[in-house]
């Protein structure tokens, strides 16, 4: 290993350790919860694990499409051991992948497949996770009230699922809704950072990662939306499952940030998988929700149990399953991505013969 990288991983590890350090009390305080959990009944418990196994199988969905494989046995191990090894050690979405890019090529699946559809599915998942929080806002500035009662959360979370399908839909086949958001975005942000260099061309930058994410999925693009908007949705719910099973009866909208508030924590680099920031800010937000404090505490322990703890030793098995059937040979690195061709057209072509890859054609290729 090189100095620089030894430099890296220690300054990541020292920024872990001192991250960790200022969070304990937040992780303190939920864990000193954890007694209070014989209050819950197990018949939650068992429903907030169904709803956390249809959202894993919604990520197999996506990641099987996106590598474009017949076999479910190489994507489920590859994505439980790597989700499991992103909880344990930092490092974020990049080291996730990275597990995932190495078990999936000991599996047989072909390397250039698998670089590019792990790109598109987090692609996919991230983008889905980011159209959440514009959904709930309507409800939150209208004040709608929301009957507390399960029926309701859950007709909350179906609404809120017909809705991410539908702007996802939108955003494919025009462009005009990724370049709105694009610029409104842009101008947050830069409005946010006055002092800083402003962004730009966010909307073109929203364009390009859309096309790549069809270049790989082509006309099987609906069924990966479908099942992100399901792998949130499921989570969501595992969130309210939680939430009710402590007596809690929060509105769903308000809630619904504070999830998109922990899931956004959870991909940050500097703990692994997010841990002491979710446990921080997912109380925070549900304080700002309505939840009791000692209520929103507990809630944040079950729902993480489920959805953080019990997935860690699921992924140690699947690792060495893995292992066992395919062996722990080294692989080919993943290939370096291409420069974009630039694009030449005929005096006699017209602009519109032009494949789109929202159609599933293939890219323009030159003599």
């Amino acid at each position: 290993m090189s100095p620089g990288a030894l430099t890296r991983r220690g300054l990541l590890l020292a920024v872990t350790a001192v991250s960790l350090y200022l969070l304990a009390p937040a992780l303190i305080g939920v864990f000193g919860a954890f007694d209070e959990l014989d209050e819950i009944s197990p018949l939650w418990f068992a429903a907030m694990l169904a709803l956390q196994v249809g959202s894993f199988g919604c990520m197999w969905g996506i990641l099987r499409l996106a590598v474009r494989t017949h076999r479910w046995r190489p994507v489920i191990l590859s994505q439980l051991a790597a989700n499991s090894f992103g909880r344990v050690v930092p490092g974020g979405l990049a080291t996730v992948g990275a597990v995932q890019y190495t078990m999936l090529v000991r599996a047989g699946v072909p390397v250039a497949a698998t670089a590019s559809g792990i790109t598109a599915s987090a692609l996919v998942v991230f983008a889905t996770l980011l159209a959440l929080p514009l959904l709930a806002l309507p409800a939150i500035l209208t004040g709608v009230a929301v009957d507390p009662n399960l029926t309701r959360a859950a007709l909350a979370g179906a609404i809120v699922f017909v809705l991410m399908v539908a702007v996802g839909a939108a955003s494919v086949v025009w462009d005009e809704p990724l370049e709105l958001i694009g610029r409104a975005a842009q101008a947050l942000v830069n409005r946010l950072r006055p002092h800083h260099e402003p962004v730009m061309s966010l909307p073109e930058r929203l364009l390009r990662e859309r096309d790549i994410v069809l270049g790989v999925l082509g006309r099987q693009w609906w069924e990966a939306l479908l099942l992100a908007a399901g792998r949130w949705i499921l989570d969501y719910l595992t969130l309210i499952a939680a939430l009710y099973a402590v007596g809690a009866t929060p509105r769903p909208s308000l809630v619904l940030l504070a999830f998109c508030t922990a899931s956004l924590l959870g991909n940050l680099p500097l703990t692994p998988g997010g841990l002491g920031f979710v446990e921080a800010g997912l109380t925070g937000t549900l304080a700002l929700a309505g939840v009791g404090a000692g209520a929103a505490v507990v809630a944040t322990l079950a729902y993480r149990l489920v959805s953080f703890w019990l997935p860690i030793p699921a992924g140690a098995v699947a690792a060495v399953m893995h292992r066992h059937r395919y062996g722990s040979e080294e692989v080919e690195p993943p290939p370096s991505p291409p420069p974009p061709p630039m694009p030449t057209l005929r005096p006699d072509q017209p602009v519109a013969s032009r494949p789109d890859p929202r159609s599933g054609g293939s890219p323009p290729t030159t003599r």
